[in-house]
C-alpha cells in the first residue's frame, strides 16, 4: 500500500514539473535553444546572444560574462544595454561629458570639452523621450548633429546667483539647465563648458560643470550635484524596427505598424487586440484567457473563452449576453408572462397612485406657498382696506396667480414689452380681450409691505388720463405683480431716438407731450391726496397711445410723502443722465428732484439728444451740461435737425429751453415746482394757438383778430412773467391749466 502511494506521489510531482516547464516555454521570448537572460536583461527575439539567435547584425547582443553580473552590450560596441522593449525602445548607456575649472588652461578658458554619442544610426534617439541636461554654476552646454540634412546646434546656460537659488528637481536654470531634443536628430555631439572660469567663490562652489543626454525618466536633478556628480554614464532610450528591406517578420496573431516612421521605411510588429507575446517569435502571439482574470473579463455569470476573445453565458433560462453593461440576460420561457403582465399592471397602479398623491401634495405645497406670499405681501391687509372704500365698483382688482400666468402664456419671452432696472412688464390678454400691461419686480422686500399697499391704493385712485391706469395687483406671487393698462404706441424714447420705428415727432406734438407730463407731476405733488414723488421721470417711463397722448408710468420707484414732510431720507435711485445732482450729494429726496428729471425731458424733445451718450464729442456726452453751456443766441445749433422747426416756433423753443434751465438749476430750492413749470408751458402753448389763429382766420375778420391777439398777448406775457393773471383772458388761461393739472378724482 505504501508503494502504490510513493508511486502516486511521483506521478503527480512529475506531471507538476511537466506542467511547470511548459508554461516557462510557452511565455519564453528568445527563439528555442538560445540565451533569453544575460544577467539582469532579459533579451527578447528578435535580438539574441549568439549567431542564428538574432534577426541580423544590428539586433547582436554581446553578452560579457565575466562581469558579475554578466552585462549586456550592443551589437560589438562598448555601449552598455539596459533594458529592451518589444515595443520598439531600447535603454542604453551613454557618457557624460564634463569641464573642470582646476583642470583647465587659463589661456584658454573658455574652450569647451567635447563628446559625441555612440549610437548607431539605425537606432535614432527617441522622440519625446528624452532630453538635454547642462548642471553646474555658470556652465554652458551644447549639443549639434544632423537635422533634416543642415547642421543644428542648440544649448542653455546655467547659472547660481545664490546657494538658495538652487532647487532640488527644479531644471530651469538654477544650476541646471535642459532642452528638448528635435525631433529625427542624428549624429548628436554634446559640449560644455565655463563663463566664469577665473572667479574663486565659483571654482570652490562648484568644480565641475556636466553635459549629458538622459530619458526622460531617469534623471531628476538634486542640488548636491553642483558640488559632486558622481557618474560617468546616463540612460539614453533610442528607438529600434525592422527595416523594411527585411521580409515581414510579423507572425500569427499579429499585425505590422509602421505610422510612427515619417517615411514608412521601417515597421514593428505588435499582438493583435486578445493576444499576448513576442509577435516575432515562429509561434507567433498567443491567446490570452481572459477568464483566468476578473481583470479582464465582464462577465455577470459563467465566463467561456474563445480565440482572440471571450463570450459570457446566461443562467439557465435566460438567454442572451451576460457582460456587465451589456444587453444581458432574458428569460427565455413564455410561462414568465402573467407573471411579467401581473408585476406590469401592479407597477402601473402604484405609479398612477403615486402621481395622484404627489400632484395632490405639490397641489397642497403650490396653494400654502400661494397664501404665504398672500400675507406676507399683505394681502390681508389690502383687502381690508379696500373694503372700506365708498366706491367699491372703482376698487383694484387683485388677480390670481393662474389669471396672470394665462393671459401672458405663462410669462413667455415673446409677451415681454419692457425691461427696467425695477422689473420685466409683460403684455397680457384677458379672455375678454382686455390687453394689460403686467410688471413683475426683481427683487422683493418685506419691509415695503405697507408702503406697498398704500401705493396701491394711491394709484388705484388716480384716474388722471396722462397716468398710466393701475387695474389690480396679484400678491400670491413671491413679488408683488402690478397690472397696468396696455398702452399701445410705445415709449416717448423711442419716438425720439429711434427713428427705424418712428417717424419724428413734430414740435407741436413734443410740447403737448411735455406740457401732459408736466401736469401730471403737478398733480401727483399737489393734488393727490398723498403726494407722490415719482423719482424715475425718463422718457422711456413716459407712453404715448395711439394718439400721442402721454402717459406717464412706472411707478415702481416711487416715494409716498407724508403731509408733514417736504423731504425724505432714503437710498439714492435713479436713472444716469437724469438724476438730480443735488439729491445724489445729499440723499434728500424732494419734489424738486423730479423736477430736475422733467428738465432732462424737455431738453431731449428740444435737441433729440440722449440723456447721456458717450459716442459723440466729450462736450456732448452729458446733455444738461451741453445744452447749459450753449448760449440763447447759438440755442439753433442744438435743437433736434429731425424736427421741422420753423421761424415762427422758434421763439416757442427757446421759451421752452428757458423753463428747461430752471429745471436744471443744481439748488433744488432755485428750481420751480412742478405747477409753475406747468403754467409756463402752457404760456408756451398759448403762444402757438395765437399763432394758429392768425394763420388760419381769413383776412375779413383781421381786424377783430388783431384786437383779440392784443389783449390777450399782452395778459399772457405779464403772466409768463408774474406767474398771475387778472384779467378776463388771464382767467381762461389759468382754468386750462389747472385743467390740465387737476384732470383726476
Amino acid at each position: 500500500m505504501k508503494r502504490w502511494r510513493k508511486t502516486l506521489v511521483g506521478l503527480m510531482l512529475i506531471i507538476k514539473i511537466a506542467i511547470l516547464s511548459t508554461a516557462v516555454v510557452a511565455s519564453s521570448q528568445a527563439l528555442a535553444g538560445c540565451d533569453e537572460w544575460c544577467g539582469d536583461l532579459r533579451i527578447p527575439y528578435p535580438f539574441g546572444v549568439k549567431q542564428g539567435c538574432h534577426l541580423n547584425q544590428t539586433f547582436l547582443i554581446t553578452c560579457n560574462k565575466t562581469n558579475s553580473p554578466p552585462k549586456a552590450f550592443l551589437m560589438d560596441t562598448d555601449i552598455s544595454v539596459t533594458n529592451i522593449s518589444l515595443h520598439g525602445e531600447l535603454h542604453i548607456l551613454q557618457p557624460i561629458v564634463r569641464y573642470c575649472y582646476e583642470q583647465v588652461q587659463v589661456s584658454d578658458p573658455f574652450i569647451p570639452n567635447a563628446t559625441n554619442l555612440s549610437v548607431p544610426a539605425a537606432l535614432p534617439i527617441a522622440d519625446g523621450k528624452n532630453k538635454f541636461i547642462a548642471t553646474g554654476c555658470n556652465t554652458f552646454g551644447l549639443f549639434s548633429g544632423m537635422l533634416k540634412g543642415s547642421e543644428f546646434l542648440s544649448g542653455c546656460i546655467s547659472v547660481c546667483t545664490n546657494g538658495s537659488a538652487i532647487v532640488d528637481g527644479s531644471c530651469f536654470g538654477n544650476g541646471c539647465c535642459e532642452l528638448e531634443i528635435p525631433k529625427g536628430l542624428t549624429n548628436l555631439s554634446l559640449f560644455v563648458g565655463q563663463l566664469l572660469p577665473n572667479e574663486t567663490n565659483i571654482l570652490k562652489y562648484n568644480p565641475c560643470g556636466y553635459a549629458f543626454v538622459v530619458g526622460d525618466e531617469r534623471f531628476k536633478f538634486d542640488s548636491t550635484y553642483i558640488q559632486r556628480f558622481e557618474d560617468e554614464e546616463v540612460e539614453v532610450v533610442v528607438d529600434w524596427a525592422i527595416g523594411n528591406q527585411t521580409m515581414n517578420v510579423c507572425r500569427q496573431n499579429s499585425q505590422r505598424i509602421s505610422n510612427f516612421s515619417d517615411d514608412g521605411s521601417q515597421y514593428r510588429c505588435e499582438c493583435l487586440d486578445g493576444f499576448m507575446g513576442n509577435p516575432y517569435l515562429p509561434q507567433g502571439c498567443e491567446d490570452i484567457d481572459e477568464c483566468k482574470d476578473e481583470k479582464l473579463n465582464k462577465c455577470k455569470y459563467e465566463c467561456i473563452n474563445t480565440i482572440g476573445n471571450y463570450t459570457c453565458k446566461c443562467p439557465k433560462n435566460f438567454k442572451g449576453d451576460g457582460r456587465h453593461g451589456g444587453e444581458g440576460c432574458t428569460r427565455d420561457s413564455k410561462a414568465f408572462i402573467p407573471i411579467i403582465i401581473g408585476i406590469g399592471v401592479g407597477f402601473i397602479v402604484f405609479l398612477i397612485g403615486s402621481t395622484w398623491i404627489f400632484l395632490g401634495y405639490k397641489k397642497l405645497k403650490f396653494i400654502k406657498r400661494k397664501e404665504k406670499f398672500f400675507i406676507e405681501n399683505g394681502g390681508f391687509i389690502l383687502q381690508q382696506q379696500l373694503s372700506q372704500w365708498q366706491s367699491p365698483n372703482e376698487m383694484v382688482r387683485i388677480f390670481t396667480q393662474e389669471e396672470l400666468e394665462k393671459a401672458t402664456n405663462n410669462y413667455d419671452n415673446s409677451t415681454i414689452v419692457g425691461k427696467g432696472g425695477f422689473g420685466t412688464v409683460y403684455k397680457g390678454v384677458f379672455e375678454d380681450g382686455l390687453a394689460v400691461a403686467i410688471k413683475k419686480s426683481k427683487i422683493v422686500d418685506q419691509s415695503q409691505t405697507d408702503q406697498f399697499i398704500n401705493e396701491v391704493i394711491v394709484l388705484s385712485q388716480i384716474n388722471h388720463r396722462n397716468v398710466v391706469r393701475l387695474l389690480g395687483c396679484c400678491l400670491e406671487t413671491q413679488v408683488p405683480l402690478l397690472v397696468y393698462e396696455f398702452v399701445t404706441n410705445g415709449t416717448l424714447f423711442e419716438h425720439i431716438h429711434d427713428k427705424t420705428k418712428h417717424a419724428s415727432l413734430s414740435w407741436e406734438a413734443r410740447l403737448k407731450i411735455a406740457l401732459e407730463t408736466a401736469g401730471v407731476l403737478a398733480y401727483l405733488h399737489s393734488s393727490a391726496s398723498i403726494p407722490i414723488i415719482h423719482r424715475d421721470i425718463k422718457t422711456t417711463n413716459i407712453l404715448l397711445d395711439d394718439n400721442y397722448t402721454a402717459k406717464v408710468s412706472d411707478f415702481g420707484a416711487s416715494k409716498l410723502v407724508p403731509m408733514d414732510q417736504t423731504q425724505l431720507s432714503t437710498m439714492v435711485q435713479g436713472t444716469l443722465g437724469y438724476l438730480d445732482p443735488e439729491y445724489l450729494l445729499t440723499s434728500e429726496l424732494t419734489e424738486k428732484s423730479d423736477v430736475y428729471s422733467f428738465g432732462i425731458v424737455l431738453l431731449e424733445l428740444i435737441t433729440g439728444k440722449k440723456a447721456v451718450c458717450f459716442d459723440g464729442p466729450e462736450a456732448e456726452r452729458n446733455l444738461a451740461m451741453y445744452v447749459l453751456c450753449t448760449k440763447d443766441d447759438l440755442l439753433e445749433e442744438v435743437v433736434d435737425r429731425g424736427m421741422m422747426v420753423k421761424e415762427t416756433n422758434f421763439e416757442e423753443i427757446k421759451e421752452t429751453a428757458k423753463i428747461a434751465k430752471k429745471c436744471l438749476r443744481i439748488k433744488g430750492e432755485e428750481r420751480p415746482s412742478m405747477k409753475e413749470v406747468a403754467m409756463e408751458l402752457d404760456g408756451v402753448r398759448l403762444m402757438q394757438v395765437q399763432r394758429s389763429w392768425v394763420d388760419n382766420n381769413s383776412l375779413s375778420n383781421a381786424e377783430e383778430r388783431v384786437c383779440l391777439l392784443d389783449v390777450e398777448a399782452s395778459d399772457s406775457s405779464h403772466f409768463i412773467a408774474s406767474g398771475t393773471m387778472n384779467n378776463t383772458v388771464g382767467d381762461s388761461i389759468k382754468a386750462s391749466i389747472l385743467s390740465h393739472i387737476h384732470h383726476g378724482r
